[in-house]
């Protein structure tokens, strides 16, 4: 019996792996994440292959191939990966101790001759996103010093994503910063004459690709709360070397700068006190504005920027990890 034209049923979108639910997860940083990829079937010869966009360049990077039966982790999440199996339908990619450089795109690929199908997921970390510059001024990184300089206060270089995301939730900044991808932006919220002119409507502002080498910027960071760690304040007239021993007094370090804007964000630290950071600054975070405390009317973390270290003016932020 012929089927007419267009009565045929239009064959799935995916024949052996399941729609997942919900395409985005989000976590935190140390806990636990699970990526879903489930099998509605087994065929024959098969193999699943997990891998992951990276942001810097949008590379795929293999992580673990499994045939079922045995799997091989690639990388450097291997030692953090496994595959969840809770049965044998299941491919579901499992990463302890969430790092930061784990947010991101993942791809799940069943490998089946002709008939190669997959599913992506985003692995989102709740976190937030700062603007940081060294103590000798705005404009002083190239790309690579930029994306250390993060990486020394606890945090990342911001991939486009989380900074437009900040920027949606209030951020504004006149300087521009490098990002992961090595392109260079700036947030603005109030249109303003040394921001792009008042005519420019709000907006992340771009200078789109710059050379990584003689280009100088200041930098976006991100950073995210860090399961069973604490930041408090430990009150004084202290110098800088000062500063630190205390908090290692108390079986502590120093906060960093990224550690400081986590408190702040996730565990509502707020404080009037100006204290010293691991990169030699001053700030202090608030999350109620009021008058004595910087008169500005919006939340966020205060810099008195960087005073001598001998200067003995002020307390100190501690971090405890766990």
């Amino acid at each position: 019996m012929l089927r007419q034209p267009g009565c045929a049923a239009a064959p799935p979108h995916l024949q052996y792996l399941l729609e997942p639910l919900h395409t985005a997860v989000h976590t935190q940083r140390g806990a636990t994440a699970t990526l879903p990829c489930v099998l509605r079937a087994l065929p024959r010869n098969y193999r699943v292959k997990w891998s992951k966009v990276e942001p810097a360049n949008y590379r795929e990077s293999i992580i673990i191939i499994t045939n079922g039966l045995y799997h091989k982790n690639y990388g450097p999440l291997s030692p953090r990966v496994r595959l969840r199996h809770s049965h044998r339908y299941d491919a579901s990619l499992t990463i302890t101790d969430v790092a930061l450089e784990d947010e991101g795109r993942y791809r799940c690929q069943l490998v089946n001759g002709l008939e190669d199908e997959s599913v992506s997921l985003t692995l989102h970390l709740e976190g937030i996103v700062f603007p940081y510059q060294p103590s000798n001024g705005r404009y002083k990184f190239n790309y690579h010093e930029a994306k250390r300089a993060c990486e020394q206060q606890d945090s990342r270089l911001a991939t486009y994503q989380q900074l437009y995301k900040a920027w949606t939730e209030g951020l504004d900044w006149c300087n521009a910063g490098w990002i992961l991808d090595g392109t260079v932006h700036y947030p603005i919220i109030n249109s303003r004459e040394p921001c792009g002119g008042r005519l420019l409507l709000p907006g992340v502002r771009t200078y789109g690709a710059r050379d990584k080498q003689k280009d100088r910027f200041d930098a976006f960071c991100f950073t995210s709360a860090l399961q069973g760690s604490q930041v408090y304040f430990i009150r004084g007239h202290l110098n800088f070397k000062e500063a630190g021993q205390a908090c290692r007094n108390n079986g502590a370090a120093i906060a960093k700068v990224g550690q400081l804007y986590s408190a702040w964000k996730f565990s509502q630290l707020d404080r009037c006190d100006g204290g010293w950071l691991a990169d030699g600054s001053v700030r202090y975070p608030i999350t109620t504005p009021r008058e004595r405390c910087g008169g500005l009317p919006d939340p966020g973390v205060r810099s008195f920027g960087f005073p001598s270290k001998e200067l003995r003016t002020y307390g100190t932020y501690c971090f405890a990890g766990k």
